[in-house]
């Protein structure tokens, strides 16, 4: 199958390396120059717009930063919908707001283009490995016809309602994930302040209650000092400030997401924005005096 894909990020490259090693064709496309060679390299054929790549393929996938990105790929001038015919479909991997998702939807449905919002949650790594996790929104007969391509970028997808879906499930499991993160730097300063190894502490705690997949992924980042993003602190940023605009378009309190938003804005004003979102370490570590990392 011949794939079309827009945006070769940290996220975009090696889910389009899955897909080349699946046997796919995949045409690209992105705005920076050396992340298409990097891809060209990998197999992939560039396009030269998103206009001249959809008019070339039945199926484009997005991986973009935010609501405007996906906006302006899909809609704007040699975009997307320029080049798209009725019955060509768009599944949009990127994490965005979901009421924006809505309005993309809306414009493709009036030319016959069928689109899903996709989001992905898992970073670098789980992009790398290909066992991302999927949530999607959109018509669930669309879902099932891309579900076998989109398994070859996860190890799970999810139908989780109509369009803009993908994204609200996005925005739930990015206020967890960030929540979880703060309360592992909180506790292993905790540790370290007390005189107790937070190595130790990580080691006693992660197979009980407290375990969990961010704990296992963040804390030995933290315990190294290591914040190499997988995902960095403005992206999350962004998908924090979409849930509190959500939130405030839903009527639905979010005050722990509100005070992670407030951490995560103060290590960006401190020159942290494209660390690791683990980097919330910083954070305690400023206001402590003291550091977690001991080696």
């Amino acid at each position: 199958m011949i794939i079309g894909f827009i945006g070769l990020g940290i996220m975009g490259k090696p889910m389009v390396n899955n897909l080349l090693k699946a046997g796919h064709q995949v045409i690209v496309f992105d705005i920076i120059e050396e992340n298409i060679k990097e891809v060209v390299e990998l197999g992939a054929v560039a396009a030269s717009s998103g206009k001249e790549l959809a008019k070339q393929v039945n199926m484009v996938i997005t991986m973009l930063p935010n609501s405007p990105h996906v906006r302006e790929a899909v809609l704007g001038k040699d975009g997307i919908l320029e080049g798209a015919k009725a019955g060509d479909t768009l599944i949009d991997m990127s994490s965005i707001a979901p009421l924006e998702s809505q309005k993309i939807h809306s414009k493709c449905a009036e030319k016959g283009v069928k689109m899903i919002d996709a989001p992905v949650s898992g970073g670098e790594p789980k992009a790398i490995d290909g066992s991302l996790s999927i949530m999607v929104g959109g018509d669930k007969d669309v879902f099932d016809q891309v579900y076998d391509i989109l398994m070859l970028m996860g190890s799970s997808a999810v139908y989780c309602g109509n369009i803009g879906a993908g994204n609200t499930t996005k925005l739930a499991n990015q206020i967890i994930v960030g929540v979880n993160i703060a309360a592992v730097s909180e506790a292993l300063m905790l540790a370290s302040r007390a005189g107790v190894d937070p190595k130790l502490v990580f080691e006693a705690i992660r197979g009980g209650l407290a375990g969990s997949t961010v704990l296992d992924a963040k804390a030995p980042m933290m315990l190294q000092g290591n914040y190499q993003p997988g995902f960095k602190i403005d992206l999350h940023i962004k998908d924090l400030e979409n849930a509190l605009e959500t939130g405030q378009g839903v009527d639905s309190p979010l005050p722990l997401a509100s005070q992670v938003i407030e951490m995560m804005e103060d290590l960006h004003r401190d020159g942290c924005g494209q660390d690791d979102h683990s980097a919330l370490a910083k954070y305690y570590e400023k206001i402590s005096g003291s550091i977690i990392a001991k080696e």
